[in-house]
């Protein structure tokens, strides 16, 4: 096939290579092909050697193809460019810190050096491990900060944080911060009042002024949950605003502590860090940055004669920078497409291509402030725009436009971002796109159907690969006859299935293989929540420790039903083949070998499988993991969702699954777009994990507060912070161009596909969703099925008589309740309460809800949520009580047992008072040296009531009279 000719503007990128260029690059305009050519082109017509231009694009796979473009059209060869100045951020910027920057740490007023063998962290979960480590021993070292800590649950999180701050260029010397980066710590006072201004401004209805949006967010205001100096809602209410005078004292707190804080915990984990000898990404660009800054004969040796950044959109403030100290002239060229920034999540900043002038212009004489260290001009910028879409149909084009501009609520104003700015074109002659929507209560099997609707449909014809491409100087009328000739019906292979979380793209991989349709999740799996990585946790534990949860699960797997398994593991009465399995296991010295000796008695021989043992045998320094490393290393994985590529199609015709953020930069004939459901698309205001948080109006904020104040020692939401967040007026942005960039994807046919509750985003596209009743087929896809053990299930006539907590409750009681608001209601309170415990990203929706939220944000000792309990009872018949205990508060001195109650009266409190003291007598076995309380929390009055347990004999009486 002959070589693409460039377009006009891609032509005048390539040979623009003298100045700085802004490039915006739109989706499918062919950026790696223009960046490639200029790159080529610049050692075709200067004196520069690939050492004099930096080419920094955001993954290794990026980074290797276009070495491989760029071999095409230079005389030099992938060997010789394999140490050119072609790759990541982070990769060229630690080979920089690991040669020259050895005393930098000094800077900071760290004494440690970074040595020639320090290690990169580039796992999530590891770095959480080590960051763990060191806040154990930072609150022994630091009883000033006392009150700062118990505000915390987990004082790991504070780890994003401080990844969030790197970012930004915030870095901390023993005595202050470097080159005063703590500004933005402080936040914008004056962006903060001119954005609440509007949102402060009353609204105008037919009868008068109507209340603000800033009023109408804090219009439950109640100083009753927050610490005494909290005003009260008389105080903060000024119909029909919010009291300015409020909103004043609110943001200007006193932070001295809270900042004292931060700095000592930063400082303190670089240089514990460098202790260890390892680096996490965002500290390793951090002291990047300081030794570029502070080592002019460094960045003089370092410095490049031209610098291009690829996916400009997806840098943070530092990279921007350590770009801009990296240049030795003013050749600088960015290239990215801000409709396509998806990633803010890992602190990236759509501003930086966006604003670029005014950032440049900034930053520049940021860095010149104390000395020069930018000597070459910035005020001349060219833009050149790069519009002709060679990947999709015009009307696919047209209509993923207007995805930028659907409010995310019913309340939201969206304006136009694309005033001004040129469409995308299409290239395609072609235009036989089919976009539709569709609803359905079962959503996968919506998928499904839709899939078998769509295979082998001319309605839904894809270009047929293996057909020659039209001749680039045929006229247009020849190309789109071409063009259709190379048209066919689709295959399985066609299609893409985008959704916007792992979970739904899991759950549908479930229902895809029950129907044998061939779907492959593409993009990296949870590897540590497979059925393989449990079988192997569960035979880890027993082999070190005879675990009970480990007995259970691979019971299960053996097809035992649950009440004989919990009689075995009582018992400890193991079937022979399992107990010498477990011997066999336990003489296994190496961990690869344990874990293949496990996949092959099970017969798993799946990629899966594999992906797992070479994981778990390859990590850096753990290639010797003992049997209680692995165990944990696992359930860290499993508890952060951590996912590693791997490949899982079930066959070379198979339909691509995959998220949202792993789709960027991809393309396919077909994309579905599944899960526009409420609250799943687009997602809303997810609370923080720390207790500590950034934003850049706001700066730095703390979520709770320790106070003394009032009847006893507490932990508080923080009314201030609570108070300023909830007058900002909330951003969908990147929400949007997630769907813009979902839509992009797609070349020839987009569907669209939500539940019975379609979102916002759903609702808000020009086109009508249909109704369906769907009815997939049943294919054939061949599964392997793992080999149970073969063992003789026991007697029934030993296993014990299990018993819900409810049988022993008597019911009758609701007989006199007139009304009611439902089972439904209940499970969904019981859902958030379950998901808010666990620091999952949910909004209380009503007023019990956000008692249950107050109540768990008041706890502050460990939480355990959903938790299973089983109370053996003495005599014969043996019986068994079990039951799920809605939350365990755990601290030092005690135990709280709490059970959420949605009635509107209390007819069924004694009932419950039984409930709860099956849960009292269980829990007084665990924690043996520990006071018990019980208490059912009235959600509807936001009441807790501390009830007195039975004793265990009443229990015993009800539960047998009940059973007889």
């Amino acid at each position: 096939m002959s070589e693409p000719t460039p377009n006009e503007n891609q032509q005048r990128l390539i040979e623009s290579i003298d100045g700085i260029y802004r490039v915006d690059a739109g989706a499918g305009t062919g950026k790696t092909f223009a960046i490639t050519r200029r790159y080529a082109h610049i050692l075709d017509t200067t004196d520069a050697t690939p050492e004099d231009i930096l080419l920094v694009t955001f993954t290794r796979n990026a980074a290797r193809e276009m070495r491989e473009r760029i071999v095409q059209h230079t005389d030099y060869d992938l060997r010789e460019l394999q140490g050119a100045p072609i790759s990541t951020f982070h990769a060229y910027c630690f080979r920089l810190l690991c040669r020259y920057g050895h005393t930098v740490p000094e800077t900071l007023g760290i004494d440690d050096q970074i040595p020639d063998s320090i290690d990169l962290i580039e796992e999530p979960v590891r770095e959480r491990q080590l960051f763990q480590r060191f806040m154990s021993t930072f609150a022994d070292d630091h009883p000033e900060h006392a009150d700062m800590l118990r505000i915390f649950r987990d004082p790991a999180t504070l780890h994003t944080l401080i990844g969030e701050l790197a970012a930004k260029g915030v870095i901390p010397t023993r005595d202050g911060w470097f080159r005063s980066s703590d500004e933005p710590l402080h936040g914008d006072r004056e962006a903060f009042f001119e954005t609440v201004a509007d949102a402060n401004a009353p609204g105008e209805g037919a009868s008068g002024p109507t209340n603000s949006d800033a009023r109408g967010a804090v219009s439950g205001w109640d100083a009753s949950e927050y610490a005494p100096d909290a005003p009260s809602k008389r105080e903060v209410h000024d119909d029909p605003r919010v009291d300015r005078g409020v909103i004043e004292r609110a943001y200007d707190e006193d932070r001295t502590a809270l900042l004292a804080f931060v700095h000592d915990v930063y400082h303190e984990y670089i240089a514990c860090s460098l202790r260890n000898d390892y680096l996490t990404q965002g500290l390793m660009l951090a002291l990047a940055f300081v030794m570029l800054c502070d080592r002019p004969q460094v960045r003089d040796q370092v410095a490049h004669e031209y610098v291009m950044v690829d996916e400009f959109q997806d840098t943070n403030e530092l990279q921007f920078k350590i770009a801009v100290l990296l240049a030795s002239t003013n050749n600088i060229c960015v290239v990215g497409d801000w409709k396509q920034s998806i990633y803010g999540f890992q602190h990236t900043s759509v501003e930086n291509i966006i604003a670029f002038d005014d950032r440049l212009g900034r930053f520049t004489r940021e860095l010149n402030a104390d000395r020069t260290r930018i000597d070459y001009p910035v005020e001349s910028i060219t833009t050149i725009p790069l519009y002709e879409n060679y990947r999709s149909a015009a009307s696919i084009l047209e209509f993923a436009e207007q995805s930028l501009s659907i409010p995310a609520t019913y309340s939201e104003d969206v304006d136009d971002p694309l005033a001004g700015e040129r469409s995308l074109a299409a290239t395609n002659h072609v235009d036989n796109a089919q976009i539709d929507a569709y609803h359905a209560s079962n959503e996968h099997e919506l998928l499904l159907d839709r899939i078998q609707l769509v295979v082998d449909s001319d309605d839904y014809a894809v270009e047929v690969t293996d057909e020659p491409q039209p001749d680039p100087g045929a006229t247009a009328a020849q190309q789109a006859a071409a063009e259709r000739e190379r048209l066919g019906a689709p295959t399985y292979g066609d299609i893409a299935v985008f959704t916007r979380t792992r979970a739904f793209a899991r759950e549908f991989l479930a229902v895809a293989d029950e129907y044998g349709v061939p779907v492959a999740y593409d993009g990296g799996v949870e590897l540590f929540d497979t059925p393989e990585a449990k079988l192997a946790l569960a035979w880890l534990r027993i082999a070190e420790s005879n675990a009970r949860r480990g007995w259970a699960l691979v019971l299960e797997r053996a097809g035992y039903a649950s009440d004989r398994t919990e009689t075995i593991v009582d018992a400890e009465a193991y079937p022979d083949a399992m107990g010498r399995f477990r011997e066999e296991l336990a003489a296994i010295d190496t961990l690869g070998g344990f874990l293949r000796r496990v996949f092959d008695r099970y017969g798993h021989t799946s990629a899966t499988a594999d992906a797992l043992v070479d994981h778990l045998t390859s990590l850096h320094e753990t290639s010797t993991l003992t049997r209680g490393e692995a165990i944990q290393y696992i359930e860290a994985n499993l508890a952060a969702g951590t996912t590693v590529e791997i490949e899982t199609s079930p066959g070379d015709d198979a339909v691509t699954l995959q998220t949202i953020h792993g789709a960027k930069g991809l393309e396919y004939p077909i994309v579905m777009l599944g899960n526009l459901n409420d609250r799943a698309f687009p997602q809303y205001g997810q609370p923080p994990a720390c207790p500590i948080t950034y934003d850049d109006e706001l700066g730095l904020r703390q979520t709770r507060v320790y106070s003394e104040a009032g009847t006893h020692p507490h932990v508080y939401p923080h009314w201030p912070t609570k108070l300023l967040q909830s007058i900002q007026p909330p951003t969908y942005d990147e929400e949007r161009r997630l769907l813009y960039v979902a839509m992009t994807r797609a070349k020839r046919h987009l569907l669209f596909t939500a539940g019975d509750d379609p979102s916002r985003f759903m609702d808000g596209l020009s086109i009508d969703a249909t109704t369906v009743e769907p009815a997939p087929e049943h294919g054939t896809v061949d599964r392997a099925a793992a080999t149970p053990f073969e063992t003789t299930i026991p007697d029934s006539s030993t296993v014990p008589r299990r018993l819900s907590v409810h049988d022993i409750m008597d019911d009758s009681v609701y007989d006199e309740r007139d009304g009611g608001r439902g089972t439904d209601f209940g499970t969904a309170v019981h859902d958030f309460a379950e998901a808010y415990a666990l620091d999952e990203p949910v909004e209380p929706s009503n007023d019990d809800e956000r008692a249950v939220a107050t109540l768990i944000d008041d706890l502050d000792g460990e939480l355990i949520s959903e938790e299973p309990a089983l109370l053996p009872l003495p005599g014969e018949p043996q019986l068994t009580l079990a039951g799920v205990i809605d939350l365990v508060h755990v601290t030092d001195d005690a135990v709280e047992i709490i059970d959420y109650k949605t009635d509107p009266d209390r007819l069924a409190h004694d009932e419950y008072r039984t409930q709860l003291s099956v849960y009292y007598h269980v829990l007084a076995s665990v924690y043996p040296d520990r006071p018990i309380q019980a208490t059912v929390f009235y959600t509807q009055t936001a009441t807790p009531i501390t009830v007195d347990p039975v004793s265990l004999d009443a229990i015993d009486r009800l539960s047998r009279g009940r059973h007889e």
